[in-house]
């Protein structure tokens, strides 16, 4: 099958589709990269996605969720466009959708989440049957809905002869651990709290929106880590929850950041602005501690030969080199050392999830989500050409 994943992710930074060929069984899969394309969004965009997120009220979310159809068909198509190809040679698009909140369960009370992006007016657009709201059905089986990528970073990224560690940077984090390909041993997978996000929150309250990221780490290198409030920022909850357990925005996120200028202002007298410059170092440091401490608590050390990093954190430099000596003498490396496209993986991942769909391939791994058992992930929307 030749399949499209979409994917937004929780940085707001844009659409990553990519374009795979994929076919096999459950248990081996054979499958290539046919083309990928990043689509950043506009100004406008990002703040329309905040917005829904900080203000959703039904008009809000009614709108974004058609607008996000709207700009996943445009990637869809580029993603073809660039493969050389035409939407009539697609079979199939799994998308994820853009995620506006994320409930955890607590107790005996069962969580919710909420992906937005309109699968009809994909389908509309493109022609092309799609597969969508992948979270909802382990979330309505009592599990957390997140992390979803380690059914397939074990089907299409275990290594023949070892385990790996393969960790997502992205605006949230999480890891998971790949036994080698064709061991019986069970995946461990979750969140471990705050990626890019809280950083990107503050680069952006620092230069007044002219930058959103954290170009190679530059500022958190040239910043001084502020112990006092990193040591209260680790004692949060979330930090202390054993797996499985997952996390977004509605936690760490812009609000969070926020609430940290206003108190370093009026702590130390400085600007607004002035305080978030001086929380990257700090937030950033958090970030690398929190998924070093995650990793050396719950994975068994001695069972992993490599910590394999992706997404839009593994191109920061200063992250790259503090989880590289927290996890020392653990080998930290970049999904391109080992021939994972780190942008692309993620896309992949869904890509990979809604032909699972199709073929009738549970695609969750219930002891990562807690859910109460494999289930059959996505809703499917029929194209024109009516689905496989």
């Amino acid at each position: 099958m030749r399949v499209i994943g979409l994917m937004s992710g929780t940085s707001l930074d844009g659409i990553d589709a990519a374009l795979i060929d994929i076919d096999g069984t459950a248990q081996d899969v054979q499958w290539s990269l046919r083309a990928f394309v990043d689509v950043p969004f506009s100004t406008a965009q990002r703040s329309a996605i905040h917005d829904a997120i900080a203000h959703g009220s039904a008009e809000r979310l009614c709108r974004i969720n058609a607008d996000l159809g709207e700009w996943l068909a445009d990637a869809a198509a580029r993603v073809v466009a660039t493969a050389g190809l035409r939407l009539e040679d697609v079979d199939l698009i799994g998308s994820h959708g853009q995620t506006l909140w994320h409930i955890p369960p607590v107790a005996d009370h069962r969580g919710a989440t909420l992906q937005l992006g309109c699968a009809a007016t994909i389908a509309e657009r493109t022609g092309i049957s799609v597969v969508s709201d992948f979270r909802s059905r382990d979330v309505a089986a009592y599990g957390q809905g997140a992390p979803l990528v380690p059914w397939a970073d074990r089907l299409l990224f275990a290594h023949a002869d070892h385990a790996r560690v393969l960790i997502n940077i992205g605006g949230m984090a999480n890891l998971t651990w790949v036994p080698p390909r064709g061991e019986a041993a069970d995946v461990l997978a979750f969140d471990t709290g705050p990626g890019n996000a809280l950083i990107d929150a503050a680069i952006e309250a620092a230069t007044g929106g002219e930058r959103i990221y954290d170009q190679d780490g530059a500022m958190a290198r040239a910043g001084i880590v502020d112990e006092a409030v990193l040591a209260s920022l680790l004692q949060h909850a979330f930090f202390q929850a054993p797996p499985p357990r997952s996390t977004g925005r509605e936690v760490f996120g812009r609000a969070f950041v926020q609430d940290l200028i206003h108190r370093s202002a009026q702590r130390t007298g400085k600007s607004e602005a002035e305080a978030a410059g001086g929380l990257v170092a700090t937030l950033s440091e958090l970030t690398a501690r929190t998924i070093a401490d995650a990793l050396l608590a719950f994975v068994p050390a001695h069972t992993v030969a490599e910590a394999v990093v992706t997404g839009g954190g593994a191109r920061n430099t200063f992250l790259m080199e503090r989880l590289a000596s927290l996890l020392h003498p653990m080998p930290v490396i970049g999904g391109s050392d080992v021939g994972i496209d780190g942008d692309a993986k993620e896309a992949i991942v869904f890509g990979a999830l809604a032909w699972a769909h199709v073929r009738g391939i549970p695609g969750n791994i219930p002891t990562a989500t807690g859910s109460s058992g494999p289930r059959v992930l996505g809703s499917m929307t029929p194209g024109r050409n009516k689905g496989h």
